[in-house]
């Protein structure tokens, strides 16, 4: 199964005559599949009964400061879309349709953003990073998303169930404490592992 790996997208907008702003994204998800088990994997035609996006601890970060456009908080949602030219982000409700990212962290540069991050959302002045957006994938557990073939144009995208595809997977649960997707149940097939801040996004292809 493909997976996001090093997406980066900027955009250029022109402030004032003699100021232009870049803004940008980045990301280094790089799922890893295990041997797929024999056991029955969660009924992909279902639809979780909570849009509520699930509570990870190692979501929890900081905020060091920075300066970008938009006003987020630890733990609020945004959208992030676009294109690698053209990149937009807005506020969405954590676990709705529109969500694809949720805020762990915020920082003047996007090196100071955990490891192990899905995404960085930054913005540039003349050249110099002015602040970051540290965002991981808002995970529901028991919800579907669409990963896409991970292209440079490609963000992760809320779906049904039904709606299973090639790069489509559902979560099957959250391990805390742990680095490893072999520690995942035999429902999954595949995840994504946070080594830094230590849990595991146990999935299954759909």
């Amino acid at each position: 199964m493909s997976g996001i790996v090093g997406r980066l997208c900027t955009a250029l907008i022109a402030t004032s005559a003699i100021a232009i702003f870049a803004t940008g994204c980045g990301s280094d998800v790089e799922p890893k599949a295990i041997a797929e088990s024999s056991s029955t994997v969660a009924d992909s035609t279902t639809t979780p009964a909570s849009t509520t996006t699930s509570k990870i601890d190692g979501q929890e970060g900081t905020d060091a400061g920075g300066d970008v456009d938009i006003d987020v908080n630890i733990g609020d949602c945004v959208k992030i879309g676009g294109t690698t030219n053209d990149a937009e982000i807005d506020h969405a409700v954590c676990g709705s349709d529109e969500s694809n990212y949720k805020v762990v962290a915020k920082a003047p540069t996007s090196d100071e953003c955990a490891s192990d991050i899905d995404q960085t959302y930054y913005e540039t002045l003349l050249g110099q990073e002015q602040g970051a957006v540290c965002l991981d994938i808002d995970w529901v557990v028991g919800g579907c998303m669409d990963l896409g073939p991970g292209g440079l144009d490609d963000e992760p995208a809320r779906i049904d169930c039904a709606d299973s595809g090639s790069d489509v997977v559902q979560v099957i649960e959250i391990l805390q404490g742990s680095t490893s997707i072999e520690d995942c149940g035999s429902e999954a097939d595949s995840g994504f592992e946070h080594a830094e801040r230590k849990f595991t996004v146990c999935t299954a292809t759909l």
